[in-house]
């Protein structure tokens, strides 16, 4: 190991305590520091944290935004959700690549630079956007794209590039109770202590399961657990479990330290509502994370940051000093014996550790495979001991709740939907952007309001959720109808469903953990199938064989992502099947690989064309 590596990772396993835990926090700073994770860096973090190098390197790999290989001064990822491509970013990139001498994928020859694709970015509503040396740049235009290859083989620092470029709008189109607020940082949190003093009796015993625990007095903590309960606030991630349900069971589960996990980690496709919240209403965020700590009984906080939204980091490390400045966090906050801190750890380009399982596994510095369930996490534990793992927008939610009541909150939306939703609307619209709706909302309300015409299609809940047709739009927003994590993408007549759902057949495939078999081996064949299907050697067979994975992978997947990721296929085929049948040149089976056409180079090396030298005419390979 050079001195100067050496350095890099001896001064960041001092920052971490040399504490494995932040195992995924000290293999990104190190890697911002060097440009790359070598095998001597990895030796040196697995001996300073004392584990096994095997372990260390199995986390490295794991995770899309770590490399164990040089990848170049400038690492360009150009998001790939459909919704980019609605808007010409694979032409965009083609142009870079051609301009820099590079094929994607590909490391430039002096290695500089290399070009890639990766998975949504959350920048739908003003794309087509990239990363760069993971930082957000928006509204690549052709003029943007020859003026960044310029800086490039110029090597001007990107630190030194147009501010305009990594410019990041929230364009919020229409607001209600949660992005109409007028809350003052500290008054939810004061409106809980009002209720009555955090007395540590009434705490379940921790000797106890928290279904034999017994509520206390109606007094702090458990008053504001009632008021949760009374709005019926459910959780905005799209399963819609109930907080208050969630939040008690924290509370009561044996254990001696409890913690509040922000789930920020917003890695469906077309999904950018967090980024909303986290960009311009941090301190909402963060007090809802307080009042959860206060309610549970915790004093810690750990806010999961997906790594696209990395260029957040520091404005949020920034409103969480101003927050202990303000006696908002830390040692008796507000006069008060309750006690709360915040840390942010961020992750690092993994679809999958949004679940909640596999984001524990991510916090402890692990690959983020999801756990078996049941145990759930509450009782699975994060460090073995209780969290509760809750989104962004149901603790934005959960403070405007701590401070107006559960009776006020329940007076919006529906009677099993309370509250409002936020949807991240983009595609097909005049204005995309973030929409706040009490539940409720018909899906023609909103491509109205959004500007959207002559619309076929809308994806609900990215390609996990549900993908509706216009016979549908009278549908409404709530969870006794379309549940939704916030996707909202519009797709109007001129728009191939077949491509769509293909688009979303390749992320599954990407994304994909590995860990069971129905899930690795599920996605992959779905994307050769769609595949196969778009270069016109499909048939009814492959047909069938699609609703045949559909049916395995639902069954007998071990989380989520593999039960779910044959939706968008299912739905366009049930809905949109005339974009499947045109592409099929067969009725009868045919190979998705050409042998004749493979020997092609062969014939054309050796000068012959005749009959014997193809196969179909009887001649051998």
């Amino acid at each position: 190991m050079t001195e100067p590596l050496a350095t890099i990772v001896a001064n960041v396993l001092d920052q971490h305590q040399r504490d494995g835990t932040r195992l995924m926090q000290i293999l990104r700073e190190v890697q911002e520091a060097h440009g790359w994770l070598p095998p001597a860096a990895i030796t040196a973090i697995a001996a300073g944290i004392s584990w096994p190098r095997a372990k260390v390197e199995s986390t490295a790999g794991f995770y899309s935004f770590f490399h164990t290989q040089p990848l170049g001064r400038y690492r360009v990822l150009w998001s790939d959700n459909i919704t980019d491509r609605m808007l010409g970013n694979m032409a965009l990139m083609d142009a870079m690549c051609k301009k820099l001498w590079l094929e994607p994928g590909r490391v430039s020859e002096d290695g500089l630079v290399s070009v890639d694709t990766t998975s949504c970015t959350g920048m739908c509503d003003q794309g087509p956007a990239l990363l760069v040396n993971y930082r957000a740049v928006t509204r690549m235009t052709p003029e943007r794209v020859e003026q960044m290859a310029e800086l490039i083989r110029q090597q001007v620092p990107v630190a030194d590039w147009p501010a305009e470029w990594f410019l990041v709008e929230d364009n919020v189109r229409r607001a209600d109770i949660l992005l109409g607020n007028d809350l003052a940082p500290g008054v939810a949190l004061a409106a809980c202590f009002a209720r009555g003093p955090a007395d540590r009796l009434e705490a379940a015993s921790n000797e106890r399961s928290w279904r034999e625990g017994v509520n206390a007095q109606t007094q702090g903590p458990s008053a504001t657990l009632d008021e949760i309960k009374k709005s019926n606030l459910r959780g905005r991630g799209g399963a819609g479990f109930t907080t208050g349900v969630k939040w008690e069971a924290c509370r009561h589960a044996p254990g001696e330290t409890r913690y509040v996990v922000c789930n920020a980690d917003e890695g469906e496709p077309g999904t950018f509502k967090d980024r909303v919240l986290l960009t311009s209403y941090a301190d909402l965020v963060f007090e809802g994370m307080s009042i959860a700590g206060y309610v549970v009984g915790a004093n810690k906080g750990l806010l999961y940051l997906r790594g696209e939204y990395r260029y957040l980091l520091e404005p949020l490390e920034s409103a969480l000093a101003a927050r202990r400045a303000a006696n908002l966090l830390g040692k008796r906050i507000l006069d008060s014996d309750f006690e709360f801190d915040i840390e942010i750890h961020l992750g690092a380009g993994a679809y999958i550790c949004g679940e909640e399982s596999a984001l524990i596994e991510s916090l402890e510095g692990k690959p983020g495979r999801p756990r078996i369930r049941p145990p759930f996490p509450v009782t699975r534990r994060y460090l073995d001991q209780p969290p509760t793992v809750t989104t962004v927008e149901t603790l934005a939610a959960a403070c405007l709740i701590a401070a107006h009541g559960g009776a006020w909150y329940a007076e919006h939306g529906t009677e099993k939907s309370t509250g409002t939703k936020l949807l991240s609307v983009s595609g097909d619209c005049e204005r995309p952007g973030i929409y706040e709706y009490p539940y409720g909302v018909t899906v023609r309300q909103v491509l109205e309001d959004c500007g959207a015409t002559d619309s076929q299609a809308v994806q609900i809940s990215g390609p996990s959720g549900i993908c509706i047709a216009e016979d549908e739009f009278g549908r409404r927003i709530a969870f006794e109808d379309i549940p939704t994590a916030g996707a909202f993408m519009v797709f109007d007549e001129t728009r191939d469903m077949f491509e769509v759902a293909r688009n979303f057949a390749h992320f599954f495939a990407h994304e994909s953990c590995g860990f069971c078999t129905p899930c690795r081996v599920g996605t992959t064949l779905v994307r050769n199938m769609m595949d196969k299907i778009a270069r016109s050697h499909g048939s009814p067979y492959d047909i069938d064989e699609l609703f045949k994975l559909h049916r395995l992978m639902q069954g007998a997947s071990h989380c989520g992502l593999g039960n779910s990721a044959c939706n968008p296929v299912f739905d366009t085929l049930n809905k949109f099947r005339p974009a499947y049948e045109r592409r099929l040149m067969s009725l009868d089976y045919e190979p998705a690989f050409d042998l004749d056409a493979a020997l092609s180079q062969a014939r054309q090396m050796t000068g012959r064309d005749d009959a014997a030298a193809h196969l179909q005419n009887g001649g051998e390979a």
